[in-house]
């Protein structure tokens, strides 16, 4: 006979463990789902042609090219 394993059982699990193994987990999980690799390879994609991020990149293009910036620093000054 197989026993299921539910979200909620493996949940009560990883709270019951200490911190650091629990970090441990957040940081292999990462690893497997979210990693560095993945994410840098999705925003270089997006930002080709055609990608998701084209219109956003073209009005910025737009705004930069028509002087409609200012530095960062003098932006965060007023906010």
């Amino acid at each position: 006979m197989t026993t299921s394993i539910t979200v909620e059982h493996i949940a009560d699990q990883v709270m019951a463990l200490p911190p650091s193994e629990r970090g441990r987990l957040v940081d292999w999980l990462f690893d497997q789902e979210l990693g560095h690799d993945s994410w840098d390879e999705q925003i270089a994609k997006d930002s080709q042609p055609g990608g998701r991020l084209e219109e956003i990149l073209s009005k910025v293009r737009r705004d930069i090219e028509a002087k409609h910036t200012r530095p960062l620093d003098e932006f965060l000054d007023n906010a």
